[in-house]
């Protein structure tokens, strides 16, 4: 696990009510990918994405186009130590 990365994003634009989280979590499972999504209350999405480099990368670079119905105008990554976090879950 030497390779495990962890990104803390946050997405701006229309990307609330867009399934842009239920997408995002898609996304991260078939990647293998563990972490979180949420919804805040400014109207961007905050997300934290743990696995590989790879996978990781693969996610912030989703992140960068979205669901099909948003409309993503900025990505802000701010990178962490992984937490070993297991599963990836919408949060409330």
């Amino acid at each position: 696990m030497t390779d495990r990365q962890r990104a803390h994003v946050f997405v701006s634009g229309r990307v609330q009510g867009v399934f842009f989280r239920a997408t995002t979590r898609d996304q991260a499972q078939e990647r293998d990918v563990d972490g979180w999504v949420k919804n805040l209350p400014d109207g961007r999405v905050e997300a934290v994405f743990e696995g590989s480099e790879a996978a990781v990368d693969g996610m912030i670079e989703w992140c960068h186009e979205g669901s099909p119905a948003a409309n993503v105008e900025s990505v802000e990554v701010r990178w962490a130590d992984p937490e070993g976090i297991e599963g990836f879950e919408i949060k409330r």
